[in-house]
């Protein structure tokens, strides 16, 4: 599939096709590798690296544990 090398700023842009982009789950803002092997350019999309809730949670100290707030009684549709 062939796409144009645009000018964007001090830099130059590639256009993804819509089907390409749909088929890479990768949408406007989202972060891309680009690196250049043997003389192939390489665009990759960039994985978001999974958290599991202990390592999310293991910074938290008695120090930084924000204090709880309360919002008030529930109301419309936020009484279960």
């Amino acid at each position: 599939m062939a796409s144009m090398v645009a000018k964007w700023g001090n830099s130059l842009a590639i256009r993804i096709p819509q089907n390409l982009a749909k088929e890479l789950q990768i949408s406007e803002g989202a972060e891309v590798e680009i690196s250049a092997i043997d003389g192939t350019l390489v665009v990759k999309p960039r994985k978001r690296k999974e958290y599991s809730l202990d390592e999310l949670l293991e910074d938290i100290t008695p120090e930084n544990l924000h204090a709880a707030v309360d919002f008030g009684r529930p109301v419309g549709n936020e009484v279960w």
